[in-house]
């Protein structure tokens, strides 16, 4: 595992710079590299002073120019244990993520604040990439005497899954299927983007959390407080203040109350809740935000409209949908339980703007359901299967036999393995994911999940204007913006179109 904080400046182009004109002297380096984290750090003293000092922000920065680096620490630390800690967002940092599994890359991916981007399964053979070998303790936290040996006889299994994905892939499964099978050590390589705050708070979650009974998680976390403790030092004390509190009281509790713990995967989306009236809702949103009326004068215009013009109703909301800036979508809300596979999980928890609960790696998910992609279901289901089958069966070896705690044997996950996930958006968001994931060139799971939300939509009543302007820009708008790449539908939906404008002419 590697990370590393990528500076505004590459200091290895400054330092072979300053030697071509003569200047070889690694304390410049040193002072400029300085410089970068004085910089950032007056950002934050400088906020931390705005609301409370007179002057203008220009005033108050050259205030804090004068201050050292050291000042604008303490400056910063003391409006931050004051409880104002949003000073902290103005301090915007960028890691190199380098060999880490997706464990980690799921658990980023659940600060909804942070910006990353991930090396693609679909594109990219990952049969040579490596994985992660956590050490093995009891249940009780304890190194087992077998460690080494255990270690051993999984490394020699996981060459035994990556073997089985470079099968797939020479049968002829495209990459976007075969990844299906590998385990859920492999290594990802990650950018990530956060500001200081998200910083403070995933540090927090990571080293004293229940995050943090898994050791990679731990590890990635203590790595980041280092990595803070130079370069951010005034969100220190809020994480070291910090108590530890590891356990899941929740899961705690429920486990209490509920003894039947079996499942199914879902078959399909299931919308389990919704704003009512979503159709006038949008639309008498619309008339609100431009006239200032009261709700009940906006009521009176629409249905007026609407007695006046049949056409008004579908007309207001495409101009909403395709040339406004939508925010009146954002008034209505819509929940969903969407059965998913791991290996497209990331398709969906990349939109950022909605809430997603998704289960924790502890307890391990039922490794006997999983997702069976349409081709390998022609080509090699029986091989398929086997590989789920015979990975179960070794989870169990390993937690019995060896008396295992869950924690290090979630890397047994198979990315083809399904939760549950629930997610709640409004309708801003639904319409942004269902404009890519309905379109052909989408990853055909998720194109297979938007059609599944689409539909749970057309039987709710109320939604029926809201549901027609949703889809592919092929369908609704009657473009296509993949140019070159495009799938060919959009000829085809025009020529049907110039069809049926004939024969309206005969």
């Amino acid at each position: 595992m590697e990370i590393e904080l990528l500076g505004a400046l590459d200091y290895k182009k400054i330092e072979d710079l300053l030697k071509s004109k003569g200047i070889d002297n690694p304390e410049v380096i040193e002072e400029i590299k300085n410089l970068e984290k004085y910089e950032r750090t007056l950002k934050v003293a400088t906020a931390g002073k705005l609301s409370r000092f007179p002057g203008s922000v220009f005033d108050i920065l050259k205030i804090n120019q004068e201050a050292s680096f050291d000042d604008n620490v303490k400056f910063a630390k003391r409006v931050i244990k004051m409880g104002h800690d949003s000073i902290t967002d103005h301090d915007y940092l960028v890691f190199a993520i380098k060999d880490v599994s997706p464990i980690i890359e799921q658990t980023i991916i659940a600060e909804r604040f942070a910006s990353f981007t991930i090396k693609s399964r679909r594109e990219v053979d990952f049969s040579k990439v490596g994985f992660y070998t956590p050490n093995f303790h009891d249940k009780l936290g304890n190194l087992i005497e077998d460690n080494d040996k255990v270690r051993e006889e999984y490394q020699e299994y996981m060459r035994y899954l990556f073997k089985k994905y470079d099968d797939l892939v020479k049968l002829g499964i495209p990459l976007e299927d075969a990844r299906f099978v590998l385990p859920y050590a492999y290594h990802s390589n990650i950018m990530m983007g956060i500001d200081a705050h998200v910083l403070k708070d995933m540090i927090i979650k990571f080293t004293k959390t229940k995050y943090a009974r898994i050791s990679e998680i731990k590890e990635f976390g203590e790595k980041l407080k280092d990595i803070a403790r130079e370069n951010v030092p005034y969100i220190m004390d809020l994480i070291e203040d910090k108590p530890i509190r590891d356990k899941d009281e929740v899961l705690e509790y429920l486990n209490k109350q509920i003894s039947n713990r079996e499942y199914k995967i879902l078959d399909k989306p299931k919308l389990i809740s919704c704003s009512k009236n979503i159709d006038d809702t949008i639309l008498i949103g619309a008339i609100m935000r431009r006239y200032q009326f009261s709700y009940d004068e906006a009521v009176k215009v629409y249905k007026n409209l609407k007695d006046e013009n049949k056409e008004f109703s579908y007309e207001l909301m495409r101009k909403i949908v395709f040339q406004g800036d939508k925010l009146e979508l954002t008034q209505v809300n819509f929940q969903f339980q969407i059965p998913i596979s791991f290996a497209v999980l990331t398709h969906l928890t990349r939109h950022r703007t909605h809430d997603i609960l998704i289960p924790d790696f502890v307890p391990i998910v039922d490794l006997e359901q999983y997702k069976i992609p349409p081709k390998v279901r022609f080509k090699c289901l029986e091989e398929y299967e086997e590989i789920f089958r015979k990975n179960n069966e070794v989870f169990l070896h390993f937690k019995n036999d060896y008396n295992i705690r869950e924690e290090d044997l979630i890397y047994f996950t198979l990315s083809g393995n399904m939760v549950n996930v629930v997610t709640n958006m409004n309708g801003k968001t639904l319409e942004h994911i269902l404009r890519l994931r309905e379109c052909t060139k989408a990853q055909w799971e998720t194109r297979e999940m938007a059609y599944g939300m689409h539909e749970e939509l057309n039987k709710e009543l109320g939604c029926e204007i809201f549901s027609k302007v949703l889809g592919p820009t092929c369908v609704t708008e009657m473009f296509c913006g993949e140019g070159k790449e495009s799938c060919g539908r959009i000829k085809q939906i025009l020529e049907l179109k110039k069809k049926d404008k004939k024969a309206r002419c005969l």
